[in-house]
């Protein structure tokens, strides 16, 4: 079995989200308890860390916490990590990849005819490729692979 997503994706998922979240918990609990000049506490100061908590929240779970964590290429079926759940998903299975190339990864999304145990839609990012622009051969190959078993099924 061929990996075909990124193995860096702890850094989004788990490194960055605690930095962020640890930073703001800092800069809140020094406004909250700290004071101006003048000895009063600054409203702004104190809601302005809970507002970047809540757009960061926001954002991360819109781009990587939904992000499966491993997908493997089986041949005829990938199969499908995200944290300690596994589902294999058959070629024949997905209608549609969702592919945008992007400088460094690939954010791909599969739609799913039946739905599985992730839902409808599978979102990875494709392993690096030599040069950052352009397709990924990867996934290119694996988008005709899944044309071909869409074809066989019928």
């Amino acid at each position: 079995m061929q990996r075909i997503s990124s193995g860096s994706l702890a850094l989004g998922k788990v490194v960055f989200p605690v930095i962020w979240f640890g930073i703001l918990a800092i800069v809140f609990l020094l406004t909250l308890f700290g004071k101006d000049a003048h000895g009063n506490h600054s409203p702004v100061a104190v809601v302005f860390p809970l507002g970047m908590a809540a757009i960061g929240y926001f954002i991360l779970k819109k781009t990587m916490w939904g992000l499966a964590d491993e997908v493997l290429d089986a041949g005829d079926s990938l199969i499908v990590r995200r944290g300690s759940e596994q589902e294999q998903i058959p070629l024949a299975n997905i209608i549609n990849v969702g592919y945008q190339p992007m400088a460094d990864a690939s954010r791909v999304t599969l739609t799913l005819r039946n739905p599985g145990r992730f839902g409808n839609e599978i979102s990875f990012y494709a392993q690096k490729k030599f040069l950052p622009y352009g397709q990924n051969p990867v996934i290119t190959e694996l988008i005709q692979r899944i044309d071909a078993a869409r074809q066989a099924a019928r």
